[in-house]
């Protein structure tokens, strides 16, 4: 499994920090209708949970935010990714369904509150992700969305460079149907789901729907 490190300015602004991780082999496909079911019925309940302005109030998605400020990025305009999902759902827009892998780590998301971080683990480079802060003008190209400024965000970086935020991870190390092997970074900046309850449920969600063998997971408190 990866080894994990975090810069000592993430620890000092996020001293609680948890990070979930998950290794496993997979077989990526569509989504099938009984996972998408789930995610329409965890959507179903977020929307009549909660309020548009209550969101960013959950406690795992309230503490990213509180990160990103702490680190002089502004959460309202760099939305974390779990209260992004939210969002769309609480405002009708659904979500996109995309294949099992991504829509695995959404459903948890939402369910969650918590930032996951999908990799294709074969284009990972080196055997050691760190996360640290991004620096200006740092070259980080987001799934979809073209170069997105990590000034200030959170950032995981393999040997390469930048591969995952809070907010989006990167393109070279997505998930596409070729995926065969996957890191999944759950990053518990504060408890809303315990931990180790999301890593199962991960774990039992890749086994019913992309086939999953060789499954490790793992819990860092200590850096």
């Amino acid at each position: 499994m990866i080894n994990v490190k975090i810069d000592p300015r993430i620890l000092a602004a996020c001293p609680q920090v948890q990070i979930g991780l998950l290794s496993a082999n997979v077989v990526n496909g569509e989504t099938a209708d009984a996972l998408w079911q789930e995610i329409e019925d965890e959507a179903a309940r977020i929307a009549s949970t909660y309020q548009l302005l209550e969101i960013n109030q959950r406690p795992a998605i309230a503490a990213t935010r509180r990160l990103y400020k702490s680190l002089g990025k502004d959460p309202g305009r760099y939305r974390v990714s779990s209260e992004a999902l939210c969002r769309r759902i609480i405002r009708g827009l659904g979500l996109y369904r995309l294949t099992s892998l991504i829509d695995i780590v959404n459903l948890v998301s939402i369910k969650s509150g918590y930032a996951i971080s999908g990799l294709d683990a074969d284009k990972l480079v080196g055997d050691t992700l760190t996360m640290g802060v991004g620096e200006k003008d740092e070259q980080y190209c987001a799934i979809g969305r073209g170069f997105l400024n990590i000034e200030g965000l959170p950032v995981y970086r393999d040997a390469q460079g930048g591969v995952a935020t809070p907010t989006s991870d990167e393109e070279r190390t997505k998930f596409t149907l070729d995926s065969t092997r996957v890191q999944i970074n759950i990053n518990a900046f504060a408890l809303e789901m315990p931990v180790d309850e999301a890593l199962t449920w991960t774990a039992s969600l890749l086994e019913k729907y992309a086939q999953a063998t060789n499954i490790e997971t793992r819990i860092i408190t200590e850096f």
